[in-house]
């Protein structure tokens, strides 16, 4: 991705975690509350906004740097984010309990993520010279 489609996909991302989260707290309270699945719900929502915030830093760090590590984590967050989160929020709508084995990945992609993030910013801060 470069950095305008890390910026416009952390934006998506976003409005999208706020509508879900809003959509969630009203229209599907009593259904989530009933399944016993709200906690589940609101945590895929937060792990959706946190990772709508990184691509949003991402996009701007790409601009910036111009850093394939930095690249390779925004794809990363995005893929978590679908893995993590979308697993989370098929589960809720459809109870089946199969969706959750995809979680993990979800997570090990997040925080492979932010692996590459942190690289990305040290590589270009390593090949600096202090002013």
């Amino acid at each position: 991705m470069n950095h305008r489609n890390t910026l416009l996909t952390g934006s998506v991302l976003g409005l999208l975690g706020v509508a879900l989260g809003a959509f969630g707290a009203h229209a599907l309270k009593s259904m989530l509350t009933e399944t016993g699945r709200m906690d589940t719900f609101e945590l895929a929502v937060r792990y959706q906004f946190y990772h709508a915030l990184a691509l949003l830093f991402s996009g701007l760090l790409e601009h910036t740097f111009n850093s394939r590590f930095i690249r390779y984590a925004a794809y990363l967050f995005l893929i978590g984010v679908i893995l993590f989160s979308g697993s989370l929020y098929l589960l809720c709508f459809t109870h089946v309990t199969a969706f959750a084995m995809l979680t993990p990945f979800g997570g090990v992609a997040l925080i492979t993520g932010w692996a590459f993030l942190f690289v990305g910013i040290y590589k270009n801060y390593q090949t600096k010279k202090p002013s």
